[in-house]
């Protein structure tokens, strides 16, 4: 039973304490005026009858009613109904504005002008209960009694509403009388029981319906709730929805859940009680337990801005100050909106949960929704009324809260049954169970208060039942069938709010109310009406004593709960799982991890190693992980299980792997399992000292966790008290039950059960018994918690105690974290190093491992036994153990590391030696490494075949490479060897990475190293290499890469020792090259002495002067060459000429020269005799290198052009870089130029003095005059100008513009003009040149369109083009359709050039890609095509990152550029390219012109020309763009080169037939000019060169050892010699053919250089390591093979094979054929070009013999084949005309079908095979069965005893053999008989069968005498064998 109301107030305004207009209320009266003793009377009531504040106000308000809650000190609330009305009182504001004589107006003034004004009156009642109307009807009936007069005495009503009694719920069960009965106190004061309705047996109404009467003639019914455990809503939430719409309320909820700030706004105040008494409603079964302030009033509006969750109401009124609050969620009531601030971030229900609810819930709140779209709607679906809407939502959220709850109860554990249940909740095991672990909502509400509430009030098993527990319980089932049909739902959801309609309202049918309302016109009442009353405090106080006296002498009120064992609902593991991830096959993965423990076990442990892998994949799943602890359970015998070395090591992994994925939480009670296990396994070390499992998995997580310490503690203490009670001895009643499972959720009876049981039993203990339980109970928890300190101790102190994990892993200690290393814990250690020196005591090194871990399990132990009520003795005595504990471990721990560090390794794989080429050394040995698998996908075993990665073996660094070499670590393909190498010097970047190695489950140092040759490295160290090794390697690697000196580099040390360059360890790392100079002096003298020496060519510049010459080299190349000049011409010309004669025939015998003879451009006469009508003449003026530097020492220039000119003109080119001839077209006598761009003058200086104005005018007009007149003579030399040369320039032109210009223009101008569209791009109007309409193809320069001089491209196209006035320009009448000379120069140096008309030569401005946009673009192709690791981010797919890189767009830009070069040069323009500094773009452009239009070029020696004239003599800078040397390390590596060699690839793809040489050979050049294995692509220019000595020591010079090779192109001969590798098969040139290839970029393919691999050899470019392999693979003798003969397949595997050596092409394999063979016969072997020859000129002899040529080759003479036909041609064609068919339709015998009417040679094999007879030992026609269902035919059979195999022909002639039988497979010759269809008239002795291994062929001979003969032969020839 409980008061109705505590306390009743009159509040009122305060006249005395007004501030500023500021009004107060105080209390006028209290009744009672003592303290109730259970409630004390709360404070600050008057605040909240106000919360807008106290204010007189002009007119009478309305009277208004609203309840406030407070809540007490002890978080009791209490609820405040306020009935507040307005008084009428006289205006205080005009008194004291006379008292104060007007001096101090207040503000009121102006609005308070009235002389009566109104002040507010508040009747308050407090009470314990939210009855809100039955508070309404009382305080409303007061103020009637006020207001109209009544008769009854207001001390009378106020005194029966305080001793009023109601029962909270259910009430008592006797049948009590009325407190105050009618005859004992006046009629005036009686306070009724008027018990409603009696009848008699309805005992039930009785206790619940209460009708009271406050003696005024009223009378009211209080319907108490049945069960008062459920809140009451009324229609607050029903009222809520409305109010905000479902999502926000749903966000509402989830933010009060998960402890977020919740405001609400709204104008009225019973409003914000509604609705905040609606939010917490809908939260049952949880009650919100932060601060709760439905009503807030204006002046505490700063508690808003406090820390801690709320959910508060503030009037709007307020909503500005509300406005700067930045984590507060407001809802604002009035307008339907919730505002969520930016920061807050509100975790919502999970999915499919939230989306169920809102459709549920859209279905209570508008059922129209569903049926809006019918056709024919139904009547009505009209919402159910309001208060029904509100328990049907409300039911909604008990469904949604029974779902995410459901199981809960299997969760908890029960650590202290008595004195009273003390309860835990396993949350790691309740998300695990539920797979919800990453489900950021059910987190968050777990960790909350609320919920740590909920597990306190519901956690104990013997209590009073609600709905939630038995919707929890028994109606999960019918929940989780229905919860995707919301029909089903809405039924369930309507079956629960009609029971907590039917709590709320027991009796809706009786709602008796008499409350007198006041009437109308009092309402309004006259201004004169009386003050309300004071009451008579005596009257009241009687009444209250009265009913107190009543109270204590009636007997007392037991309320007798209904306890009863709360069910616990099915089990977790059943109901869950739905969603959980289960893993493929997962039976399948069960059986294989049961079936390697058994192996383990039964000691076979090759199986085991075979099933590893497999295990150790399977053990990512859950399944797979309990499957483990469950099965090595079973092999653990009185909690020991011994084993030896390798199981113990296997066992060990296992435990690793599993607890590796399991998270810190151990959700699926992992590593819960495992704890057990890890203190069972064990093995021997020695005599009395055994390891055991648990020092071995110490690197987890999840031990330094106190969650998951506490979580097993209670688990453990739970099956303890369990088994306590169990065989207690109440232990009769469970006798009947089956052993339990150790599990403590034993089906039969839980924990919890029991504890229920022993509950219910308490109180009927004795004394005694209760306080034994107490201590035994007390004694178990107590003996686990030492149990535990020591597992904890076990688990947390390392074997190697110098090492500290807690330090490490966790903030848990301490300390902070000290290293992520386990290698080597170096901090650890020094600390402990430190401490035993310096300190005395001897335990000094596991102190600060010893206290941390004492730390950790001292704070384990004091929360986990104040928990679990330990008595503080108790808890001391533990205090003092756990240090001992952890002491003795440290010493047993400290013999058994000492033990385990003399245990023999493991077994590793044996490191394997590289193959290492000549001259090449190792600098370190072998490192353990793991090669890690990267983005490639081949070798993982992704897309089918065995995964080659990861493997294991060691990584080698020699002076040229970096090797791994291997095996795999699946054990499937073990015995594969893995390599992986490439050339130090192509290492682009190397950089540090942790790497966990899936084998070891350890995390790894590692390093990725990425290389230009397009492989990376990523390699891991073996905890074997120490730190500070792989560190070493790491400086070693960076001093290879990066050599002082070019000279560093492995092509020049390679002769000697190559320790010289790792010799420096001791001295100071950044030695400048004056102190290497020593050393490097020596070793130069030995590599260049000897021809210096013999030729006395000169002596070189000391390296003093060397190398600052060489660190200036790197700077600005214009001021070297300024600064430089007097000095270092000086050394060279001093030095050069005494043998200048020398000089220059060395100079004659350089390739250029030849070159240059060969195009006739001249030769080196004496000048006199040299004909004048030679138009070129080869100029020495740069022989000293002194005009420019990077220039070669012999140029073509213009025979008319004198050598001071030159040295004149050369000053205005960047570089000195003056433009000279490359190259002559032999039909047009057309010149291509090269030469690096103009100072940036633009081109008006090119033509015209210089715009500004300048010192020396003459002398710069001079300069720009003398370059016009170079360039008129370049004019003039070709043969189409010098028609014309006699006349004057001006009429010449127009003559020549009149007349029909010659045939050579008329070639191909549109297709030129189309060309020119495309290299050149327009903008609006560009300043200086003509504007025109029109749009223009482009070469994009990163996305823009290029600015021209528009003028070029329309005469090229053959256009007009109009003034900027729309006339013609008169220029064009004067202008002939092609200009003599096109410059093709960079566009942004062309800025502003007017463009001459008189001129003969025209600027084509282009926009060149920069080498920065090179090399951006390399490094993302490289990623490309060899990423780091593997992404499934669609983004990051190959083709889009190729895509990206823009690689292939450089490539089409430069291709195009040098078509439309070769499309001028051919239509008879010279052409001069004049970009950038001309070593870059210029040098691939020209070089690409001269390979398209040149087909000598396109020969192995042509191409060795090119590049050694156009690359290396013109100076590219090879060593700088390689980033070869220190110096060059910061500018970057920018392939240029690499790019060039691209292009050729692309050109070759689509010519096959036009290159001597093959792709091969592209990719040898490519892979070989980044490795520096060869000098050729060291130097950046030949006067580099010259001055190391290198230039001309290639030439002959006397090389010391034969097999190292200085040149690339000597070794490429050599190697040519012995394999044709380089050699394109398909080669047939067409004489002068110019090539003009497409260059869109779908024109263009990947080159596969960047892509394959072959991990079985390493990169094939290095041909002697390939050989030798071969060799070593060979001298391993081989077992005489038994089996027979062997299999003929083999599996190739893309990236593991080389596909050329495995699977070579038709002609190779022939041409190694015929080598065998003929070794075989021990005749001498042709070398394989002779070989080839003869064939070819066999081939054409017989071409010529045939009377009618066939088809195909007739077609083939054809000369005019089209460029498709010739470019994609399967023909090979030879030079006369004949064809060699490569037909790809084999048939089964693997010979080709020739082609009719001519005999073919695709096997080239008849042509050597002689027609001895000792070949032919037998041979005949023989009848032959075919295959099934084919008849037998007649054919020419061959018996040949050398080759030892049976060959058939069509027919004696044929030199086809159609198939062989090989004699080694015959097993025998027997007589046969005739079968079907079998030639007719034969004798049956005739026929014989001759049996294979593979099949039996069936003969038929003419008669049995010659069948005889046959088998003997056959036989004969077995037997001879």
């Amino acid at each position: 039973m409980a008061r109705l109301a505590d306390y009743f107030l009159v509040v009122g305004y305060d006249l005395d304490k007004r501030v500023e207009g500021e009004g107060q209320g105080r209390i006028l009266q209290r009744f009672p005026e003592k303290d109730w003793e259970d409630s004390p009377f709360p404070q600050g009531i008057e605040l909240f009858c106000q919360p807008s504040g106290w204010q007189l106000v002009p007119e009478r308000q309305p009277a208004s009613f609203f309840v406030a809650v407070l809540t007490d000190i002890n978080s009791e609330r209490h609820y405040c109904a306020c009935f507040t009305f307005w008084e009428c009182l006289d205006n205080p504001q005009l008194q004291k504005a006379e008292a104060n004589e007007l001096d101090e107006v207040d503000e009121d003034l102006a609005v308070v002008q009235a002389a009566k004004v109104f002040a507010p009156k508040s009747l308050v009642l407090v009470s314990r209960l939210d009855y809100t109307e039955v508070f309404r009807n009382c305080l409303g009936l007061v103020y009637t009694i006020y207001v109209d007069g009544l008769s009854a005495p207001l001390e009378t009503v106020v005194g029966n509403l305080l001793t009023c009694v109601i029962p909270i719920a259910g009430g008592s069960q006797t049948d009590e009388s009325p407190v105050c009965s009618l005859e004992k106190v006046p009629q005036a004061l009686a306070c009724d029981w008027l018990l409603a309705c009696l009848q008699p047996g309805q005992e039930e109404r009785e206790e619940r319906l209460r009708t009271i009467t406050l003696g005024a003639g009223d009378r009211q019914v209080v319907q108490t709730p049945i069960n008062d455990a459920l809140p009451v809503s009324g229609s607050t939430v029903a009222q809520l929805f409305r109010q905000l719409g479902i999502v926000n309320v749903l966000y509402l909820l989830c933010a009060a859940l998960t402890e977020h700030k919740i405001l609400f706004l709204s104008n009225s105040y019973q409003r914000l009680t509604d609705a905040c008494r609606g939010l917490l409603a809908i939260m049952f079964p949880l009650k919100y337990c932060f601060t709760y302030v439905p009503i807030l009033p204006g002046k505490l509006i700063e508690v808003l801005s406090t820390p801690t969750p709320f959910i508060i109401g503030v009037n709007s009124f307020f909503r500005s100050e509300t406005q700067e609050l930045l984590d507060v969620i407001v809802a604002d009531l009035d307008g339907g909106t919730v505002t969520i601030p930016e920061c807050v971030h509100i975790s919502l229900l999970p999915e499919p949960l939230l989306q169920q609810t809102q459709t549920v819930l859209a279905m209570i709140l508008d059922p129209e929704l569903e049926i809006a779209d019918h056709a024919f709607p139904p009547a009505s679906s009209q919402p159910s009324a309001l208060k029904i809407q509100d328990k049907e939502i409300r039911a909604v959220f008990l469904w949604v809260f029974a779902r995410l709850f459901q199981g809960y109860r299997w969760c908890l554990h029960i650590i202290r049954i008595h004195p009273e249940p003390v309860i835990r909740f396993h949350k790691a095991a309740f998300l695990g169970q539920r797979s919800l672990t990453e489900d950021d909502f059910l987190m968050k509400v777990l960790d909350g208060m609320a919920f740590a509430g909920f597990v306190s009030e519901r956690g104990p098993p013997y209590r009073a039942n609600d709905l939630f527990d038995d919707l929890v319980a028994n109606e999960v089932e019918r929940i989780r069938q229905e919860e995707t049909c919301p029909h089903k739902v809405m039924n369930h959801v309507k079956e629960l709010a009609e029971q907590l309609f039917k709590n709320e309202n027991p009796y809706p049918a009786v709602a008796m109310r008499n409350v007198q309302r006041p009437t109308e016109n009092r309402q309004n009442e006259p201004p004169n009406k009386p003050p309300f009353p004071g009451l008579d405090d005596v009257a009241v106080q009687l009444f209250i004593d009265h009913a107190t006296a009543k109270l204590k002498n009636a007997p007392p009120v037991v309320k007798v709960e209904l306890k009863a064992m709360v069910p616990s609902g099915p089990p977790l593991g059943d109901t869950v799982d739905r969603n959980g991830n289960v893993m493929a096959n997962s039976a399948r993965r069960l059986e294989v991890v049961r079936n390697c423990i058994t192996y383990i076990f039964e000691n076979k442990m090759l199986e085991a190693k075979k099933l590893m892998p497999a295990v150790l994949r399977a053990l990512k799943g859950r399944a797979a992980r309990i499957c483990l602890t469950q099965e090595l359970n079973q092999h653990v015998l009185q909690n020991r299980a011994v084993l030896d070395d390798q199981q113990f090591d296997y066992i060990v992994r296992m435990l690793n792997c599993t607890l590796q994925d399991c998270s810190h939480m151990d959700e699926h009670g992992i590593a819960a399992a495992l704890l057990p296990l890890v203190t069972a396994f064990c093995r021997k070390l020695g005599a009395g000292i055994t390891q055991f499992a648990y020092s071995c998995v110490q690197e987890h997580m999840v031990w330094t966790t106190m969650q998951f310490w506490e979580a097993m503690f209670y688990s453990d203490v739970q099956n303890h008290i369990r088994a306590l009670y169990l065989e207690s001895e109440d232990g009769e009643q469970h006798k009947n039950l089956e052993q339990q499972d150790g599990s403590g959720d034993g089906r039969e009876i839980s924990a919890l059960d029991l504890a229920s049981e022993q509950n219910r039993l308490w109180p009927t203990l004795s004394k005694e018994m209760q306080t034994e339980r107490v201590q035994k109970e007390e004694s178990t928890v107590f003996s686990q918690a030492i149990h535990y300190a020591n597992r904890m101790s076990y688990l947390l102190l390392p074997l190697d105690t110098s090492k500290n994990r807690l330090l490490r892993n966790t903030g848990f200690a301490d300390v902070e974290s000290v290293s992520n290393s386990y290698v080597t814990n170096s901090i650890a250690g020094s600390m402990a190093e430190s401490y035993d020196t310096e300190s005395g005591f001897e335990d000094a090194e596991s102190s600060d491992v010893a206290n941390s871990v004492v730390r950790f399990i001292n704070r384990f132990v004091d929360k986990v036994c104040n928990e679990s009520g330990v008595t503080n003795e108790h808890l001391k005595a533990l205090h003092t153990m756990i240090p001992d504990i952890v002491q003795m471990h440290i010493e047993t721990l400290d013999a058994v590391h000492r033990e385990s560090k003399r245990l023999p390794p493991i077994q590793k794989p044996k490191l394997l030696r590289p193959i290492l080429l000549p001259g090449e050394e190792l600098v370190m040995e072998g490192m353990r490494v793991h090669l890690i698998p990267d983005g490639r996908e081949e070798a993982t075993g992704i897309m089918g075949g065995p995964p080659l990665l990861p493997a294991e073996g060691a990584i080698f660094l020699t002076t040229y490479r970096l090797i791994f070499k291997g095996t795999p670590t699946d054990p499937l393909v073990g015995e594969q060897v893995i390599t992986r190498s490439f050339p130090i010097a192509s290492l682009t970047k190397e950089k540090r990475i942790s790497v966990t190695i899936p084998m070891d489950q350890f995390v790894q140092e590692g390093l990725q190293l990425r290389s230009c040759t397009f492989q990376l490295m990523k390699i891991a160290f073996d905890e074997e290499v120490a730190s500070d090794l792989a560190e070493v390697f790491r400086k070693h690697m960076h001093k290879l890469r990066y050599p002082q000196h070019v000279q560093g580099t492995f092509a020049f040390t390679v002769g000697q020792s190559g320790k010289m360059v790792v010799e420096h360890k001791t001295k100071d790392k950044n030695q400048s090259l004056k102190t290497l100079s020593k050393n490097l002096v020596k070793s130069a003298k030995r590599t260049i002495g000897r021809q210096y020496v013999t030729r006395k060519k000169y002596s070189p510049p000391t390296w003093e002067n060397r190398s600052s010459f060489q660190s200036e080299l790197d700077e600005d190349e214009i001021s070297v060459s300024e600064d430089l000049e007097p000095q270092s011409s000086l050394t060279l010309s001093s030095t050069m000429r005494s043998s200048d004669r020398q000089t220059m025939s060395n100079v004659v015998e350089r390739a250029c020269c030849r070159d240059y003879q060969r195009l006739g451009l001249g030769t080196l006469s004496n000048s006199l005799t040299r004909s004048k009508n030679e138009p070129f003449r080869i100029s020495t003026v740069n022989r000293m290198y002194t005009v420019c530097r990077s220039y070669p020492g012999l140029l073509i220039v213009p025979q008319s052009i004198p050598d001071t000119t030159i040295q004149r003109i050369c000053r205005c080119y960047r570089q000195n870089r003056f433009p000279v001839v490359c190259w002559r077209n032999s039909r047009t006598k057309a010149v291509l130029l090269r030469s690096a761009g103009l100072h940036a003058k633009g081109v008006a200086g090119f033509f015209k003095s210089p715009n500004t104005p300048s010192t020396a005018p003459s002398q710069a007009e001079s300069t720009s005059l003398e370059q016009e007149k170079y360039l008129q003579a370049i004019i003039s030399s070709m043969p189409s100008y010098s028609e014309n040369s006699g006349r004057n320039t001006l009429s010449g032109f127009t003559s020549t513009h009149m007349s029909t210009s010659d045939s050579s223009d008329k070639l191909r101008p549109p297709k030129i003009g189309a060309l020119m569209k495309q290299v050149m791009g327009t903008k609006e109007d560009v300043p200086g040149t003509f504007s025109r309409g029109g749009k223009w193809g482009s070469i994009r320069g990163s996305g823009r369109l290029s600015a021209y001089n528009p003028d070029v491209g329309t005469r090229l196209a053959g256009k007009e083009s109009l003034q900027a006035n729309g006339g013609p320009s008169e220029a064009l009448f004067l202008r002939q359709q092609k200009a003599y000379l096109y410059i093709i120069g960079d566009k942004s140096q062309l800025k502003g050039g007017k463009q001459d008309s008189f001129q003969q030569w025209e600027v084509v401005p282009i926009e060149v890609c920069d080498v920065r946009q090179v090399k951006n673009s390399f490094k993302k192709l490289m990623k490309a095509c060899v990423p780091s690791s593997q992404t499934s981010d669609p983004n990051m797919s190959f083709l889009r990152c190729l895509e990206e890189s823009e690689w292939m767009a450089l490539l089409h830009r430069v291709l195009q550029v040098s078509v439309l070069v070769v499309e001028l040069l051919d239509t008879g323009s010279s052409v001069m390219v004049s970009l950038e500094d001309g070593w870059d773009v210029t040098t691939q452009v020209v070089s690409l012109v001269q390979l398209l239009s040149d087909p000598y070029y396109r020969t192995f020696d042509g191409f060795r020309l090119l590049v050694e004239k156009e690359w290396l003599s013109f100076g590219h800078k090879f060593s700088q763009r390689g980033a070869q040397t220190l110096s060059s390390q910061s500018s970057g590596f920018t392939p240029v080169f690499l790019q060039f060699l691209d292009c050729v690839h692309q050109i070759h793809l689509q010519f096959p037939m036009e290159f001597e040489f093959s792709q091969y050979y592209l990719k040898f050049l490519a892979y070989h000019y980044v490795s520096n294995r060869f000098r050729t692509f060291l130097l950046d220019s030949d006067y580099e060169r010259i001055e190391l000595g290198v230039l001309y020591e290639e030439k002959g010079g006397e090389r010391r050892s034969p097999q190292v090779c200085k040149s690339v192109w000597d070794y490429i001969d050599r190697l040519n010699k012995k394999t044709p590798v380089f050699f394109n098969y398909m080669f047939c040139p067409e004489d002068d053919e110019v090539l003009r290839p497409y260059t869109f970029i779908s024109n263009l393919k990947v080159w596969d250089f960047y892509m394959e691999e072959t991990l079985s050899e390493g990169p094939s470019y290095d041909w002697e390591a390939r050989v030798r392999q071969e060799r070593a693979a060979e001298e391993t003798p081989e077992k005489p093979d038994t089996s027979g003969p062997k299999s003929q397949r083999h599996i190739v595997w893309p990236c593991y094979d080389g596909l050329s050596k495995v699977v070579p092409d038709a002609i190779t394999k022939l041409l190694q054929d015929l080598q065998s063979l003929e070794a075989e016969l021990g005749q001498t072997s042709d070398k394989w070009k002779d070989t080839w020859d003869k064939i070819k000129t066999t081939q054409r002899a017989e071409t010529k013999l045939e009377s009618k040529p066939s088809f195909s080759s007739s077609l083939l003479m054809s000369s005019n084949l089209s460029h498709q036909r010739r470019s994609q041609g399967v023909y090979l064609q030879e030079s006369a005309g004949s064809s060699i068919n490569l037909a790809m339709d084999c048939e089964a015998s693997a010979t080709s079908t020739p082609v009719a009417g001519r005999p073919s040679t695709s096997t080239l094999y008849s042509q050597f095979q002689s027609t001895e007879s000792e070949n032919r030992s037998y041979e005949g026609i023989l009848f032959k069965k075919g295959a099934l269902l084919k008849p037998w035919k007649p054919r020419w059979f061959v018996l040949d005893k050398t080759k030892h195999q049976l060959r058939y022909y069509e027919s004696r002639q044929d030199k086809e053999c159609k198939g062989m039988i090989e004699l080694a497979e015959v097993e025998s010759v027997i007589p046969g008989t005739p079968t079907m269809g079998a030639p007719k008239n034969i004798d049956e002795k005739a026929f014989f069968d001759i049996k294979t291994t593979k099949r039996v062929y069936n003969f038929c001979a003419q008669d049995s005498l010659n069948a005889q003969l046959w088998m003997d032969s056959v036989q004969s020839c077995l037997s001879d064998a």
